[in-house]
């Protein structure tokens, strides 16, 4: 494990000018403050087997004040409800404003467990200073995190096959029609039970629209962290995929139409490289990409067991399609918090659909991630990725 805890220090990540995050180091929160309502009207919990991904949620939530006069106030768990805003905040007009994913998994010691929730924290700290939000103190924010998941233990499903997906949002909220750093800002918890991310099921494949005409960020932009107006704007362009019969979008960027991301997901690809070895890649942290805790635990994994050739390196459509053509690739699979492990079957590009042999191959790796993952999270494997909350 020691290899695995030493891996995260050689990443990547895009170098923000000192001049944006100087002005919002103030004092943070503090768990200690936290003060807790309890909801006086629990709703019933719903049968795991029908959860809709982001549909249902829990009966608390966690909120945290900021301002530019008072600073941070205390953390308070309160009975889930609206939120009052004014017409002019921030975060509406100018999309000031971020997210994290993540998910507390019941083990079969009944035991409540969040998985490298660390990374979610420094993910959200790095978005938070790239959207010029007043910054905190990391392990404070988590603890509050764990505190609420404990409040709302009994909404983490008693299944391996569902559990708590966690969203810790951070919003402008600032009255103002200005265009400017947020003088009013807010961090805000929910929490609910989910089941399979895709309608398809946890496991079974999905079909790839790749078209050039779309792009879903690019260098010097702000794809590498996690905000709400990297999304949005893929909503029409998913449509599209699914008018022309697939699923999701393989995003492209550049002349070379490098191969990036996977809807909401990282892309991992398993192949017989030039050499004739065995070798996993992704796309590396250049700006583009998302920094996802999935996609790190998946590396850091493959590199543990020094099995095969582990590289995080461009590739282009060109020597993607050439690859397929000759039977190099082996497996395609995406990686997220939301879905784990997905398995990808074929490509649409241009007028052609190209059948990629994930499946056909077990798809013996992909299977393998996935269940090293989930045994960890679920508290079969003993891991210190996996942090008790009770």
């Amino acid at each position: 494990m020691a290899a695995l805890r030493t891996a995260l220090h050689g990443r990547r990540v895009q170098a923000l000018p000192l001049s944006l995050g100087s002005l919002r180091n103030a004092s943070s929160f503090k768990a200690s403050d936290l003060v807790v309502e309890r909801n006086a009207a629990c709703k019933p919990k719903p049968d795991p087997s029908t959860l809709v991904f982001g549909k249902t949620f829990s009966d608390h939530m966690l909120t945290i004040n900021w301002s530019a006069k008072a600073g941070w106030a205390a953390p308070r768990i309160k009975p889930f409800q609206n939120l009052s805003l004014h017409p002019a905040t921030s975060a509406l007009h100018y999309s000031i404003e971020l997210f994290e994913g993540m998910k507390a998994f019941r083990g079969e010691d009944n035991h409540i467990r969040l998985f490298r929730p660390m990374l979610n924290m420094a993910r959200m700290h790095r978005s938070a200073e790239r959207s010029s939000l007043p910054l905190f103190e990391k392990e404070e924010l988590l603890k509050c995190i764990s505190k609420l998941v404990e409040v709302d233990q009994d909404w983490v499903p008693f299944s391996q096959d569902a559990s708590l997906y966690i969203r810790p949002t951070f919003i402008g909220t600032d009255p103002s029609l200005g265009v400017s750093h947020p003088s009013e800002a807010m961090i805000f918890v929910i929490v609910g039970p989910v089941g399979p991310y895709f309608a398809t099921g946890s496991f079974n494949p999905v079909s790839l629209l790749a078209d050039p005409s779309f792009v879903r960020a690019w260098k010097g932009g702000v794809g590498a962290y996690k905000m709400g107006g990297n999304y949005g704007p893929t909503i029409a362009v998913q449509k599209e995929a699914v008018k022309r019969g697939c699923q999701q979008v393989l995003w492209l960027y550049g002349e070379q139409e490098e191969i990036t991301e996977v809807g909401t997901m990282n892309l991992f690809i398993y192949w017989t490289n030039e050499k004739g070895e065995k070798e996993l890649f992704t796309p590396p942290l250049d700006g583009i990409i998302l920094p996802g805790v999935t996609r790190q635990s998946l590396l850091d994994l493959a590199r543990n067991w020094g099995e095969f050739k582990v590289t995080e390196r461009t590739m282009g459509m060109k020597e993607l399609l050439g690859a397929l053509d000759s039977g190099k690739i082996l497996e395609v699979f995406g990686a997220g918090t939301a879905c784990v492990v997905s398995p990808v079957g074929s490509l649409l590009y241009g007028e052609k659909t190209y059948k990629i042999p994930t499946m056909q191959n077990g798809p013996d790796l992909a299977k393998r991630f996935h269940k090293e993952l989930t045994d960890i999270q679920y508290g079969r494997t003993a891991s210190e990725w996996a942090p008790l909350v009770i």
